[in-house]
């Protein structure tokens, strides 16, 4: 899955076209490197989201295509 959609469907990132901005503004980072917005999403990924007061950094556990809002969060772990 493309990460501009997974932030999305994880609601990390409320919208999909604010995500892929983010990722076009270096301020998505992907195990440690800048992403695109096409980056394809693995488990276990690290995503770093630089944007607001204070990063966020999640670990990827599972990638759908479809999310419900109550299982959202059950998809990545908050490391930081």
């Amino acid at each position: 899955m493309r990460l501009d959609k997974y932030l999305k469907v994880t609601r990390l990132i409320k919208r999909r076209t604010i995500a892929n901005e983010a990722c076009d503004a270096g301020r998505i980072f992907v195990n440690g490197k800048a992403a695109r917005a096409s980056y394809e999403v693995k488990e276990q990924d690290v995503i770093e989201i630089q944007m607001g007061t204070r990063p966020l950094k999640v670990q990827v556990l599972k990638v759908s295509e479809h999310v419900p809002k109550e299982e959202a969060a059950s998809h990545y772990i908050v490391l930081e």
